[in-house]
């Protein structure tokens, strides 16, 4: 099973571990989440998961979303996410997922929308160091400097790094590893930063990349030279 579940930032701070560590932490709100629909391949043409957290007014809905979750028997959500399934999964419409799903993960992928930071220049979007300002230098300090060539291919290549939109994109950070769980709050506290502001709704899924962390007390796995 593709083990996720929808939440929101809190926020960060430092936590120490059993050695006495200090740990940066983001805090995340996870679940409860409850099960809207179950996608099939004979009714869908595949296995997924769809997922709502956090309940909206019904007076906020649409007609179409309070027909959507009467199934369900649950209140219409700020928050939908459908997560895709490998095969068919044990959970109904109704049943409500809780952050004891990650009891036994080490490491996690959290999806959100970054922070829009509007139109920006060079410098603050792609993280450019400017021109120096000794004497002789134009008053050019902040510019993005050249963009092309002259007469070949005398035109700005495509991908050329500039001025322009920065944020508020769909953001993944991969691989962050699970300090803490409180399954009495339903929080999950995990080591780094993630996209969006305080408040701003994320996904949090299993990682699918290698998991190079080891259990706390364990041995670290030996470094053989080549």
């Amino acid at each position: 099973m593709n083990v996720a579940l929808l939440g929101e930032k809190i926020g960060m701070t430092q936590v120490f571990d059993d050695n006495g560590t200090a740990h940066g932490v983001t805090v995340i709100q996870l679940g409860p989440c409850q099960v809207l629909q179950i996608k099939t391949p004979e009714k869908d043409g595949y296995h997924s998961v769809q997922l709502g957290y956090k309940d909206k007014a019904k007076k906020s809905a649409t007609r179409a979303e309070l027909g959507h979750v009467e199934k369900a028997k649950a209140a219409p959500k700020r928050y939908v996410k459908e997560i895709r399934q490998d095969g068919p999964v044990d959970y109904e419409a109704g049943a409500i997922l809780t952050v004891d799903l990650f009891n036994e993960i080490q490491a996690v992928d959290v999806i959100g929308i970054m922070k829009g930071r509007g139109f920006s220049g060079a410098m603050k979007r792609h993280g450019f160091s400017g021109l120096e300002k000794g004497h002789g230098v134009q008053r050019k300090h902040r510019a993005p400097g050249s963009i092309g060539s002259n007469t070949s291919p005398g035109r700005v290549r495509k991908g050329t790094r500039m001025n322009g939109q920065y944020g508020n994109t769909r953001t993944t950070v991969r691989n962050l590893r699970v300090i803490r769980i409180d399954a009495a709050n339903n929080l999950l506290l995990v080591k780094g930063g993630v996209p969006g502001p305080n408040g701003g709704f994320v996904m949090v899924r299993k990682t699918n990349k290698k998991v190079k962390y080891v259990a706390p007390g364990a041995a670290p796995p030996s470094k053989k030279k080549k």
